[in-house]
């Protein structure tokens, strides 16, 4: 670890509660040091200190075509000379709502917000507004922000800290959120049978990315969209991290299930702060000005990060091809990991949904919260810290995502097995 990164963070410590920004950051589930970042370009990040690093975090998943790409730099710039916010509308921001309209099957309209914990926490309001009823379902390990009512086994940091609920959520709010196993239809039915016509929405990660990877089993997503049928209920996808990633068209393309709201982010910002939610017209036609049910933004829809966002959106939707590449990259990735870790004999589990991947340090299947808790957090911050010193930086938790970018190559990739069959010899 460099002296620069240590001392600024004990400088940062001063200022800042924990010395950053997002607790997942301080490396607390692994012990040690935080990074400072000073740039990225790539498949690389550099810290203050001059170090290079192979990053498949790509800020938690929206650098998909790498950091810094050119034309969406260049974009940026040229956008910035114009202002950067009016408090007014732009024509961006009507031509990314088009763009998105056409990409993503279920959204006939679609409001442009700020963060992927504005999107949930919107789109959960308009639920209830539309349906006039109270209770919402969650799954257990699946964050959808850091909204009160849904910080109730929440996953990602909350999981890494093991406090899956926050302090200063009232109990008023924790009562109309209910959390479920993911991946279990039947316990979802014997809950509804009861309480199923008092539920406004049920909200899903599709693919489970805050408690590591968890793809949803087979019928499980259209079994959610049979019951929220049945019993009227709104069902939301979060596609804040799978929207954009694993297809063009999101996770609800990948599966062919539609929702009836989708939450987005990351991709669609190209890097900058940006988050949209949006769905059947009949629903989103009950947001302010047209509706009852209130929600603004001053810097929504800015145009800076929705230029980005639509570069960004425009080199993906330009050739398909890319989401086959990533797809490939990804597996020999996850191939390679995996005969290492047979190869050494330490205990793993692989996930992987296109380019979004996990490595559990567990023997068992990975299928759900629980199970995905019984992995070995003290053997990953082992193995997590040895693949930083050989230069390739994941996420600080074993709860969390990995991404490959199109600007990995399969050089990078080759670096990164090597480092890995280092790292679990050393466990």
């Amino acid at each position: 670890m460099g002296k620069k990164s240590q001392d600024l963070f004990h400088i940062a410590q001063r200022y800042i509660p924990g010395g950053v920004n997002s607790p997942v950051r301080s490396f607390k589930a692994v012990g040690g040091t935080p990074l400072f970042i000073e740039r990225g370009f790539g498949s690389k990040i550099y810290d203050i200190d001059g170090n290079e690093y192979i990053d498949y975090v790509g800020s938690w998943g929206p650098m998909i075509l790498g950091h810094a790409h050119p034309e969406v730099i260049s974009a940026i710039k040229e956008v910035s000379d114009k202002g950067t916010s009016f408090g007014a509308p732009t024509h961006l921001e009507v031509k990314m709502a088009k763009m998105i309209i056409e990409a993503v099957p279920s959204i006939d309209m679609v409001r442009l917000v700020n963060s992927g914990t504005e999107t949930t926490m919107s789109a959960i309001r308009l639920a209830r507004g539309f349906t006039k009823r109270d209770k919402i379902i969650k799954f257990n390990g699946c964050y959808h922000g850091h909204a009160d009512n849904l910080l109730v086994q929440a996953g990602s940091g909350a999981s890494t800290f093991g406090i899956p609920d926050s302090s200063g959520v009232p109990q008023d709010l924790v009562k109309s959120t209910i959390s479920l196993p993911y991946n279990n239809i039947e316990i979802l039915k014997d809950v509804l049978e009861k309480i199923g016509k008092d539920v406004a929405c049920i909200i899903v990660e599709p693919i489970a990315g805050n408690m590591g990877v968890i793809p949803p089993k087979k019928d499980f997503l259209q079994g959610l969209r049979k019951l929220t049928k049945d019993y009227d209920i709104v069902f939301i996808f979060d596609e804040v991290i799978t929207g954009f990633r694993v297809s063009y068209g999101g996770a609800q393309e990948f599966y062919n299930v539609m929702p009836d709201l989708t939450c987005l982010g990351k991709i669609i910002g190209g890097g900058l702060p940006v988050g949209a939610y949006g769905g059947r017209k009949d629903i989103m036609e009950h947001i302010s000005p047209l509706g009852p049910v209130y929600q603004a933004g001053t810097l929504s829809g800015n145009p800076i990060a929705i230029t980005a966002g639509l570069k960004t959106l425009k080199i993906l939707s330009s050739n398909k091809e890319i989401y086959n590449e990533l797809d490939k990259k990804a597996e020999v990735l996850c191939k390679g990991m995996s005969e290492n870790s047979k190869k050494v004999g330490i205990p793993a589990y692989f996930t992987r949904v296109g380019s979004m991947f996990c490595m559990f340090f567990n023997k068992e299947e990975v299928f759900d919260y629980e199970a995905a808790k019984k992995s070995d957090t003290r053997r990953f911050a082992k193995y997590f810290h040895s693949m930083l010193d050989q230069g390739v930086s994941i996420a600080p938790s074993q709860f969390e995502a990995g991404f490959v970018s199109t600007a990995h190559s399969y050089q990078d990739i080759e670096k990164t097995l090597s480092a890995n069959l280092t790292a679990l010899k050393s466990l």
